[in-house]
Order: structure tokens, then C-alpha cells, then sequence
């Protein structure tokens, strides 16, 4: 969006439940790394045209600013995912730039001033510092969001990296200015869960639908940043020249889905307690003006771990054997001990068969004799832990010895992860006592549990393992090493898919035998479709292409609270309609930003073409002729004064004609606003919404 002659304007309107909207740029920090440029020529070689005069920084203030600081901005220990963008070494040789830094308008992609540089290796800090601060410094920007991908770990220490730069790029950070830093909604669900709420463009006010990403031959470095310059310049003229039809395109989807999400928000807010609702919005306007607050989004009701179950049932049965009532028939192990056992090796006989079946039929004699020791080694635990199991439950001997089930032995497969265990979910009711039941059954949910914990973890980091193959990896031996570490993703997201799997499968056994209730809506059962990352869209919605968060529909694994049943379930359900109803109002504040941050962008376009026209016609009466010592004026000069007046004449006609365009397309905008879309619909807004 053209903002250079509008953006010391503030503005404030009204939005829904959302008292005042303020319009603030969004920065886009980003790099690409596809822009390198090899070692050849030089800067004395080949010098630019116009050195920092156009969307470059200054290449002579640049090299002596990272000639003093260029180590100064070290990543430090990160508290969140690994984002290797920052100190990667990413292949430099024989390149004197491996990538550009940019700093872009994340609203409507268009490159700022003295804002773009080169990087040499990896995202350091120092060089995404010098580009920040240069494209805000000399402006009269006041309230600033920034989007950056490693917002969460760059913004950490950044105004402390400030203090030891040069004067020219100290910004004010404490006084009349403002920042807020988020995470662009691509790159979000790579985060850690704790970043997914702080650093959200969904739950964080002022910024409507913005998504918050910045798009990102052989030259000597004069020649490459005077071509990119002229790029970026055509690139904001397109941009600029088609702001009339986008926006119009862009409010057409924003009054739907602000009129949708709100109507869906009263809806489910009607149905909920009005003392809790009041309570509600109190939190979450705390939280959203300051972010120490507690976190409405994020789930107070803790679920119960397997660690956890299994110390509380080791401090019950140290109480019992207190009291002397302790289910205790081995020296060594207890009831329960046998029953966590079991489930341990029953994991290790899983594992053990997804192994075997990963074996390919060239596998090496190495490789199948490891197998094959872990086999032995997995035989021997389960021989001594069905001696013990046959303590507890003794009619399990009689059945093993009925039907003898364990496979034979074969030469290239074990058959030991074939051995049924008969934990008390799979054994007959009558063979076991109730108290294995009630064990198996607490381990299960925390097994279950746990088991979910880590499907969400490794697919949030296969998501951000694809944005990091997506973005930077190129070449064939790049993007196999790749493929190959997101293989090694995939095993882990299969394996906690059957952990999960088989602990439901016993719970939907066991459930009858204790009469515990509503096991189904506790532990649904997992489908293939339901294995989805944060931001990948269900089967329906990825035939018809990727959509975003405030439109998409979460996989249920994402919004299980846990095992309810081990605690209060009014807390568990509280806990729940809370984090539903903040979600659900965000995305109705989001939309409706959107509108008034759409409406108040399109009387700034308007002003903008008008400011334009207005200089160009300033140049032109102010153009005139030097006559020379004689007093005269020569025919070639007049003759390009006169040239210099119809240029900026022309320059003039045109703006003002683009901002008739605009006010002519945008002439039944108000109406249809106010009109909610159930009264006049504008020519121009009846088109296929798949243009939008």
C-alpha cells in the first residue's frame, strides 16, 4: 500500500465489540536465499548507479557497519524450535552472497525504501538488524507491527543489539514509538505451542487478516542491485496500479466472513453462561493488551502422564503395603509394575515388527543381525515377565498351554513381536483380577495421552522441516538429505499413531469391565485423515487448495483437553468452552478488522493518487528556464522545458485518473458494508469469489 504520504495519519474506528481499530504498517522481515550472486567483478569494478538511493541500503555503510559489528548478534540458546535460518551455513562457496535480507510491506507486498541487502551467510542478525532499522529510521511511523519468521528468538535482544550501533540507526523504542513483533501464519505452526498464541496474527488485535509473509545471470554487484532495484520499482508499480480491483476483491471476502464469523460467535455465545462470558472477555482483554497476563488460549487443565500415573500408583502401594492390604505376590514386582512392564514391552514388540517391515530385501547381513539381537534380547524379557505374569493371573498358564500361539521361528523374521502378551484388556474376565483392570486402565489414558503429545510434536516439526526444504534447500543432494530426515518424522508420527491406536483399543475393552462412561468422546478413534499438522487442510479442503486460519477446520487432535475422566469433568468442560469462545471471538474481531482496516486503506489510496497529482503539477509550474549570460533562452532548452512540463502534466492526468478508477470501483463499497450483504450488492462485487 502506497503509505508514504499517509502514514503519520491516525485513525480510529469502530469494530463489533472491538472499541477502536488503529491502523499500523505491518513490516515483513524475510530472506531469500534463491537471490545469491557468485564471486565475480566488484564493487570498483562495477559500482551501482544509484547506491542506496533506491530499495538497496548503502553498500559502502553496509560492509563498514559488518566490519564492526557483524558478530555482535550471536544467536542465543533458543527457547523454541531449532530455526537453523540464522546461523546455517548454507552453501557460500564461491559466492559473495548467498541471499537477500528484505523488509517489506507484509499487507500488501511491496518492497520499502533502503530496505533490501545482501546476506553471506544465513540470516545473522546483524544483517537483518541493519535492514530493519534502516528502512523505519527518518520515518514518522509510530505504532509498528513486525513480522519476521524467528520473531520469538530475533526481538529477544534486539533493542539491546540497538544500543551498540551507530547513531544513524538508533530508533526510539521507549518514547512516542511502538512494536509489536508476530510470527507470519506459515511459518507459525513450526513454533513451539507457546509462540502459537504470543506471536499469532489471529489473536493479536489491530492486524485483521493479515497473514504476515513477505515474498522473498552472473552480475557484478553495481549491475545486480541496480537490476533487482528496477524489479522491486516495476514490482510496487503493478502493485500499485492494481490496488482498485484487489482491494475491492479483498472487502468483497472480508464483509462475508466478518458477517459469518459473527453471527457463528453469537450463536455459541448464547448458549454460554453469562457470568462465565463476562469473565472471559475480562481475560482476554488483559492478555491482548499485555501478553504477561495469563493466557486464555492456553489449557489450564493439565493431563495426567505416564510418569505421573506410575508415581501415584507406586506412592498407593507404598500406603497399602503400610496398611498391609498391598497387591503384592513377587519379591520384585508389583501389580501394577507388572502391568507397566507389559506395556513396555508390547511397545518394544511393535517397534521391533515396523523395523523388520521397513527391512528392504537387500538389507545387509549387519543389518539383520542387529534386528536379530534385539529379538533375542526382547525374547528373554518376555519369557521372565510372563513366569511373573502367571503369578497374578495363574490361569493363563492353562490357556498358553492350550493354545499355543507363538509363531515358529523363521530365518529372516523372529515372529517375538507376534507373542500375545495378555495384558487384562486382552485376556479373558474371568482369568484376572479387578485390580489389573483398574491399573491397566490408568496407564492406558496417561499411555494415550502421551502418546498424542508426541504426534503433535513431530508433526509440528515436520511442518517446519517442509517450510525449511520449501524455502532453502536446492539442488538434488540437498533435498534428498531432506526427504531423508523427514522420513526419519514420518516413523515417529506412524509410531505414536499406533501407540495411541492400541492404548483406545484396550480403554474401549476395558471400559465395559469398569463402567466408565463416554470412553469415545475421551479417546476418539484416530483416522489417517485426522494425522494432520496445524496448518494442513482436511481431505475436502486440500482437493480445493490450502486455506487459512480463519477458515480451516482443526484436526481433533489439536483441541483434545485430555483425559477428563481423571479429574473434574466441569473444570475439564470450563477449560474447554473457554479456549473455544476466545478462538471463536478472535476470528470475528479478525474479520471485522479487516473490513475497517480495508475501508480506511482505500481512503489512503485515494488520498495517495491525489498527493501524487498534486506534486506532479507543483513540478510542472515550478519549471522553468536559466537564461544564460546574454539574457536569452536557447531553443533546445525551451524546448526541453516545455518536454519537462507535459511529462509531469502527464504524470498528473494519470494519478488522477487512477484514483477516479478507484472511486468509481469502490462507489457502492459503503453501502454494502453497512448493508450487511442482505440489501444492494454492487455490480463489481458480483464475480466469482475463486478471483479473490
Amino acid at each position: 500500500m502506497p503509505t508514504t504520504r499517509n502514514e503519520l495519519t491516525t485513525w480510529l474506528g469502530t469494530c463489533g465489540d472491538v472499541q477502536t481499530i488503529s491502523v499500523s504498517p505491518v513490516l515483513g522481515v524475510d530472506a531469500n536465499f534463491r537471490l545469491k550472486r557468485k564471486n565475480v567483478s566488484s564493487d570498483k569494478v562495477d559500482p551501482g548507479l544509484g547506491d542506496g538511493w533506491a530499495y538497496f541500503v548503502g553498500e559502502g555503510e553496509f560492509k563498514e557497519f559488518l566490519r564492526d559489528h557483524g558478530n555482535t548478534g550471536v544467536q542465543a540458546p533458543s527457547t523454541c524450535s531449532n530455526h537453523a535460518a540464522v546461523n546455517a551455513d548454507r552453501s557460500g562457496k564461491g559466492l559473495a552472497a548467498s541471499g537477500v535480507g528484505t523488509v517489506d510491506c507484509a499487507r500488501h507486498d511491496g518492497k520499502r525504501p533502503t530496505s533490501v541487502g545482501d546476506l553471506q551467510r544465513g540470516e545473522k542478525y546483524s544483517n537483518m538488524d541493519y535492514f530493519f532499522f534502516s528502512s523505519i529510521r527518518n520515518t514518522p511511523l509510530i505504532d509498528i507491527v513486525v513480522s519476521y519468521d524467528i520473531a520469538c528468538q530475533w526481538s529477544v535482544k534486539l533493542w539491546d543489539r540497538m544500543k551498540t550501533y551507530p547513531h544513524r540507526l538508533q530508533v526510539d523504542s521507549t518514547g512516542q514509538k511502538t512494536f509489536s513483533f508476530l510470527i507470519p501464519k506459515f511459518h507459525l505452526p513450526a513454533h513451539v505451542m507457546a509462540c502459537q498464541f504470543t506471536f499469532s496474527f489471529n489473536y493479536n488485535r489491530y492486524v485483521g487478516r493479515t497473514d504476515g509473509e513477505a515474498l522473498s545471470a552472473e552480475m557484478g554487484p553495481g549491475s545486480r542491485r541496480d537490476t533487482m532495484d528496477d524489479h522491486f520499482g516495476d514490482w510496487n508499480w503493478k502493485k500499485t496500479s492494481l490496488m482498485g480491483m484487489s482491494l475491492l476483491r479483498k472487502i468483497k471476502v472480508a464483509v462475508k466472513e466478518r458477517n459469518d464469523r459473527r453471527f457463528l460467535h453469537n450463536q455459541f455465545e448464547a448458549g454460554l453462561p453469562d457470568d462465565d462470558v463476562k469473565q472471559w472477555k475480562i481475560e482476554l482483554d488483559a492478555w491482548e493488551l499485555d501478553h504477561s497476563s495469563p493466557n486464555p488460549y492456553e489449557r489450564r487443565f493439565k493431563k495426567p502422564t505416564q510418569d505421573a500415573i506410575r508415581r501415584t500408583l507406586a506412592a498407593e502401594e507404598a500406603e497399602s503395603m503400610k496398611q498391609g492390604t498391598a497387591y503384592v505376590l513377587h519379591a520384585d514386582v508389583s501389580a501394577h509394575m507388572l502391568i507397566t512392564m507389559g506395556l513396555d514391552l508390547e511397545e518394544q514388540q511393535w517397534r521391533l515388527a515396523d523395523d523388520y517391515s521397513r527391512l528392504g530385501q537387500h538389507a545387509t547381513d549387519d543389518q539383520r543381525g542387529q534386528l536379530q539381537n534385539r529379538a533375542n534380547v526382547l525374547r528373554r524379557k518376555i519369557t521372565a515377565w510372563i513366569e511373573i505374569q502367571h503369578l497374578y493371573m495363574p490361569g493363563l498358564s492353562t490357556l498358553r498351554a492350550q493354545n499355543p500361539t507363538e509363531p515358529p521361528m523363521a530365518p529372516d523374521h523372529s515372529g517375538i513381536e507376534q507373542i500375545p502378551l495378555y495384558l487384562p484388556s486382552a485376556a479373558p474376565i474371568i482369568l484376572c483380577d479387578s485390580r489389573l483392570h483398574k491399573f491397566e486402565w490408568q496407564l492406558r489414558c496417561a499411555q494415550a495421552n502421551d502418546a498424542l503429545d508426541e504426534l503433535r510434536n513431530s508433526l509440528r516439526l515436520r511442518s517446519y522441516l517442509y517450510i525449511d526444504k520449501d524455502r532453502f534447500q536446492r539442488g538434488q543432494r540437498a533435498n534428498t538429505r531432506s526427504r531423508t530426515i523427514i522420513q526419519r518424522i514420518d516413523r515417529r508420527v506412524s509410531v505414536a499413531a499406533k501407540k495411541y491406536t492400541t492404548a483406545q483399543a484396550a480403554l474401549l475393552v476395558l471400559a465395559p469391565i469398569l463402567k466408565e462412561a463416554d470412553i469415545c468422546n475421551i479417546y476418539p478413534k484416530l483416522q489417517a485423515k485426522d494425522i494432520r499438522g496445524l496448518s494442513e487442510a482436511d481431505d475436502n479442503a486440500a482437493r480445493g487448495g490450502r486455506i487459512s486460519e480463519g477458515r480451516r477446520k482443526l484436526s481433533w487432535i489439536w483441541m483434545r483437553l485430555g483425559d477428563v475422566a481423571q479429574a473434574d469433568n466441569d473444570a475439564g468442560l470450563h477449560d474447554a468452552l473457554r479456549i473455544e469462545w476466545c478462538k471463536s471471538k478472535a476470528r470475528a474481531d479478525r474479520w471485522s478488522e479487516e473490513v475497517e482496516l480495508l475501508r480506511e486503506e482505500m481512503r489512503r489510496v485515494c488520498a495517495f493518487f491525489e498527493s501524487r497529482a498534486v506534486e506532479w503539477e507543483r513540478r510542472a509550474k515550478y519549471t522553468h528556464s536559466v537564461p544564460n549570460i546574454l539574457g536569452l533562452v536557447l531553443p533546445t532548452e525551451l524546448a526541453l522545458i516545455q518536454g519537462r512540463i507535459a511529462y509531469a502534466m502527464n504524470q498528473a492526468a494519470q494519478f488522477r485518473v487512477m484514483g477516479a478508477h478507484c472511486q468509481a470501483l469502490w462507489r457502492f463499497v459503503d453501502g454494502y458494508i453497512q448493508s450487511e450483504e442482505r440489501a444492494l450488492i454492487p455490480p463489481e462485487l458480483v464475480e466469482d469469489s475463486n478471483d479473490v
